[in-house]
């Protein structure tokens, strides 16, 4: 059977991942930092990549990566969720490394590896694993259009953009205009990205590109969800053992007992979800129908958690200075990225066939 429980590499990783955050990552840094005219932590993301090589978990040793599997890029993700980091990880790092891993472009893996570039897919977060995508117009070997909702692309050096003949192409960021949109979530900023005949490099196939990179950014997005979810019960639990009512604290309240405790049920639920999508997607088995099944929960159990959270604050969890906001945002967003939970339960019902009727 898979074993889903953490190893001692992956709880090590962690700890030197949470140590990290803690120390440079604290909820009034990152609601300043979203106030800012550069919502990406750029400083965190050297950190994190330099220092500790995270940016190449999924690439080759040969290509100057970790070797790692998505498993420990699941440990991460975790981590990330539960400081809202406002860094390319997730985009970079797994979404656009997967999307290169198809194409071959060992080149390019080993500088998002290293990090001395940031890679976006340049594809909507909306965009669910299989669905179909917009693409721009390619025109004497340069692209011409206008594709909106993409993720981190305000931080990125490298573009791989779709293009109407079927390939995927590598753009350089400064070719291209970028113009940031309204985003819900402050720390994973969206924009719209304009070429006006940038110069590109064919890359390989698009189709089987994006959706393996898609397929991938859904699954251990669960874990990034999963992060979220548990900060938010962990900080709730926290708090209603210390707030007092009629001289009591308020979490020996046997309503609000019964809440949590549903609460935590769906976490640990979650939790197994997004640890056999992680492992599914390391080993390849069955990766199809476990990302689906993954997606399909996360989504109303991350928003849920973070709606508990902000209610049982009371009134300082309304107020713009507690970082509960910038939670809720992310599940909020997160619900809708890389495909809806009712998106992913229609693909599922697609791969067991199981039609409804």
């Amino acid at each position: 059977m898979t074993d889903l429980l953490y190893s001692e590499e992956e709880e090590a990783l962690r700890s030197a991942v949470r140590d990290l955050l803690t120390d440079r990552c604290d909820p009034a840094a990152v609601i300043a930092r979203t106030e800012s005219d550069a919502p990406h932590d750029i400083a965190l993301w050297k950190a994190l990549t330099d220092k500790m090589g995270l940016a190449g978990l999924l690439v080759p040793e040969e290509l100057d990566g970790q070797g790692a599997t998505h498993r420990e890029a699941a440990v991460v993700l975790e981590e990330l969720g539960r400081a809202v980091a406002p860094v390319p990880y997730l985009t970079s790092a797994v979404v656009a490394t997967e999307a290169l891993l198809e194409c071959g472009a060992d080149d390019l893996l080993a500088q998002l590896a290293s990090a001395t570039s940031i890679g976006a897919l340049a594809v909507g977060l909306h965009t669910a694993p299989g669905a179909a995508f917009t693409t721009v117009r390619l025109e004497n070997g340069a692209l011409h259009g206008e594709l909106t909702g993409i993720a981190d692309a305000a931080a990125a050096d490298l573009l791989l953009v779709p293009a109407d003949d079927g390939g995927l192409y590598a753009v350089d960021a400064e070719a291209v205009t970028v113009t940031p949109q309204v985003s819900l979530d402050l720390t994973r900023p969206v924009a719209t990205v304009i070429l006006d005949g940038a110069p590109a490099r064919r890359l390989g196939d698009a189709e089987p590109a994006v959706r393996r990179a898609l397929r991938a950014g859904a699954g251990l997005l669960a874990s990034e969800q999963l992060g979220v979810a548990e900060w938010t019960l962990t900080e709730t639990v926290r708090y209603l053992k210390e707030r007092k009512q009629f001289n009591r604290p308020v979490g020996g309240f046997q309503a609000l007992k019964h809440r949590l405790a549903q609460l935590w049920l769906e976490v640990v639920g979650l939790r197994a979800a997004a640890r056999n999508a992680a492992d599914a997607l390391a080993t390849g088995l069955d990766a199809d129908v476990a990302v689906a099944v993954a997606q399909a929960h996360a989504a109303s159990v991350a928003v849920h958690a973070a709606e508990e959270a902000l209610q049982l604050h009371a009134g300082i969890g309304m107020t713009w200075e507690h970082p509960i906001h910038l939670y809720l945002k992310r599940a909020k967003a997160d619900s809708i990225a890389y495909g809806t939970a009712g998106a992913h339960r229609a693909a599922l019902a697609e791969l067991v066939d199981l039609q409804a009727p």
